[in-house]
Formats: C-alpha cells, sequence, structure tokens
C-alpha cells in the first residue's frame, strides 16, 4: 500500500486504508466471502465485489464521510491485490513472456489473460484448516489437491520467486484502482479522500 499510495494519502487517511485492507483477513472474512480474495474462482463475484466498494467509496465521499471511504476503499484494494496472490495470472504471464522480465515489467491488466479460459483460483478445502498446526502441515499439504490455496497462493516471499511478480502487479493495480475511483471526484472531494 505504502508504495502505491503513499504520494497521494494523508498518513492518517493511508492509516485508515490500510487497516481496512487488513480486516478483510481476519477470521470471519476468510470464511464463507470468496469474494473478498479471488477464492473458489469466484471471479464474477469478486470482480462485482469491487465495484460495489468503488460506489461505496464514491458515495461516502459525496456525503464527505471520509472514515467510511476510505474503509470501502481499502476493501477493494485488498480484493484488487488477492487476484494476484490467489490466482495463476502471474503464472499465466510469465510463460507469455521470454525470460528476462523483472517483477517490475509485469502488466496487471493483460486483458487477454483477464479473460483467459487458463485463469483459475485457488479453491478452499476444509482440509487446509490443518496447514494451522505447525506439526501437522507438512501432512496436509501432502495430501491437499494441487488447486488448493494452499498450492497455489503467492501471499508470501517463502512461496517461491513468483512472489515479487505477484507483489509488484498488486503495486500497480492499486494505483490503478485509486485512479479509477478518483478519476471523477472535483477537486474538493478528492481533497477531502486524500485526507490532506
Amino acid at each position: 500500500m505504502h508504495l502505491a499510495l503513499d504520494d497521494v494519502f494523508s498518513p492518517r487517511a493511508l492509516k485508515k486504508v490500510i487497516e481496512a485492507n487488513l480486516y478483510q483477513d481476519r477470521l470471519l472474512g476468510l470464511i464463507g466471502h470468496d469474494e473478498y480474495h479471488f477464492d473458489n474462482n469466484a471471479f464474477e463475484k469478486s470482480y462485482a465485489y469491487v465495484e460495489e466498494q468503488r460506489a461505496l467509496t464514491i458515495s461516502s465521499v459525496q456525503a464527505k464521510d471520509a472514515d467510511s471511504a476510505w474503509s470501502a476503499f481499502g476493501r477493494l484494494t485488498h480484493t484488487a491485490q488477492d487476484f494476484y496472490a490467489h490466482s495463476n495470472y502471474i503464472e499465466l504471464w510469465l510463460v507469455r513472456r521470454s525470460n528476462g522480465v523483472t517483477p517490475q515489467d509485469v502488466e496487471p491488466m493483460d486483458r487477454d489473460l483477464l479473460h483467459s479460459s487458463a485463469l483459475r483460483s485457488g479453491k478452499i478445502y476444509l482440509l487446509e484448516a490443518l496447514t494451522l498446526i505447525p506439526p501437522l502441515k507438512p501432512f496436509a499439504m501432502s495430501i491437499l489437491p494441487r488447486d488448493a490455496h494452499g498450492w497455489m497462493n503467492l501471499d508470501a516471499p517463502e512461496r517461491g520467486p513468483n512472489f515479487s511478480h505477484a507483489f509488484q502487479a498488486a503495486v500497480k493495480r492499486t494505483r490503478i484502482e485509486f485512479e479509477k475511483t478518483t478519476k471523477d471526484l472535483p477537486e474538493n472531494l478528492l481533497g477531502l479522500f486524500v485526507g490532506w
């Protein structure tokens, strides 16, 4: 978030956006909310959720309710960022490129890939709960299907070299979502939203 938005939001506003972004990963945000995270191939539901949060951000700004706008934008960015960490978009993007591409080269909105029939996201299996118990994690991972979230996610650097690409794509997408959300805001409301 800082890489994408430090130059536009005030520290107070960005703190609120980040809090709402992180809150999506609370236990109750993980259970039964595939649309928050692009899980279980819930692409259409997740896209709809992003647009719902964008509309809420804009309507909150228009009502001069900055706190609600920051929260909605935090939820929006969480979902947009999880697209790259929870789907095979990065894998598909890399397959189409020659060697030598860096994480900074990633294109977060490749239209062909966004609509590719090969695009999929990790499925959540009940068995994955065992991965939260450190001694049981190796066993659970050994029997999880390869389409499981546990195998597919790029949520942390230890998930492999594609993490850096997913991270850069998320940074770029966050900025794209900011620009898309604010493009029609008059200057006074933009100032309210960014908190300066």
